[in-house]
């Protein structure tokens, strides 16, 4: 086993790491870091640092509400009836002698409204929300992901009603092939805990599942076989009628110029998801402060709507576009 200590950063790319930490202070059951590539230890986590922490989100009854969505009609009805009914009416299943969906699964271009949707749901709700991201499951603590996942539906049933949501669930949820890596091997361990949690728990408990994907045909059938993941909604990019909606929302409580005509960004033919429509408003009215002007004109409309989409075509990452 090679262990060891950072001691000291070169650049961005290259550090220093000592050879050897206090071997004593290794036992069996700690928690330690490793080097993503070569598996070795470098370091140990200590016991008041609680990996789940860093990984979940908890919130009670998120503020979104399904006022803050901008179209998404038809997603929204099938979340209230896979995920919403069940939780504050559960009995209406029971009466008609059928078993709600255990979760759903989001799917559809980044900044679609899939996140939006759920916490929306959870609102409604009053129930917790919980969300991880699959990717650091896997990602930030190595060896860690079938525990976490454990601890994440032991939190939500101990928090119930909740919902549990993990974005980029195609980080742990691909198609299973051999493993040729220790790294492969920990998606796969973490994948088959979050079936058997999926198998565990009764469809009429107050917990419910909402998965969400841009890679929906990356991942295995055995987590979307029915009686684990029941329901799968689309989410398509905005068409003219809701991206008309998504801006009037994201600019009711701005003060614009009379000369703004918002009609003009609805009825381009750039692909806008509902994300880059709230970043342009937002960098619109930026652009207004910084020139210590208080109404958003249209000619700060165009400038930050050529910002986005140019970030968007360089990889940007969402929320970085400022």
């Amino acid at each position: 086993m090679s262990v060891g200590h950072l001691e000291e950063l070169i650049d961005d790319n290259h550090s220093i790491v000592s050879s050897s930490v206090d071997k004593d202070q290794l036992q069996p059951g700690c928690s330690i870091f490793m080097h993503n590539k070569v598996l070795s230890a470098v370091g140990i986590l200590q016991d008041e640092v609680d990996p789940m922490v860093s990984v979940m989100k908890v919130e009670k009854a998120p503020l979104e509400s399904y006022a803050d969505i901008g179209g998404l009609d038809a997603q929204i009805q099938e979340i209230k009836e896979a995920v919403e009914l069940p939780l504050t009416h559960p009995e209406l299943y029971e009466d008609i002698g059928i078993k709600p969906p255990k979760g759903v699964i989001l799917y559809g271009e980044p900044g679609t409204g899939k996140t939006l949707l759920a916490k929306a749901v959870a609102n409604s709700t009053s129930a917790t929300f919980l969300l991880v991201v699959g990717s650091e499951l896997i990602q930030k603590y190595l060896g860690d992901g079938p525990k976490l996942v454990r601890e994440l539906f032991r939190v939500a049933d101990d928090l119930s009603p909740s919902i549990v949501f993990i974005d980029e669930i195609d980080a742990v949820g691909t198609k299973r092939y051999d493993a040729h890596s220790g790294g492969e091997r920990e998606i796969q361990r973490t994948m088959r805990e979050l079936l058997n949690q999926l198998d565990g728990f009764d469809s009429r408990a107050d917990v419910k599942v909402i998965l969400a994907t841009n890679k929906i045909e990356s991942l295995d059938p055995a987590l979307l076989r029915p009686g684990r993941i029941d329901r799968k909604i689309e989410f398509p990019l905005p068409d003219i009628k809701t991206r008309r909606r998504i801006f009037t929302i994201h600019t009711s409580r701005m003060t614009l110029s009379d000369d703004v005509n918002l009609e003009e960004f609805v009825m381009t033919k750039d692909e806008f998801s509902g994300a880059d429509i709230k970043a342009i408003c937002t960098e619109a009215g930026l652009l207004a402060l910084r020139e210590h002007r208080m109404k958003v004109t249209h000619a700060d409309f165009k400038k930050a709507k050529d910002k986005v989409m140019f970030k968007k075509k360089e990889g940007v990452p969402e929320g970085l576009y400022m």
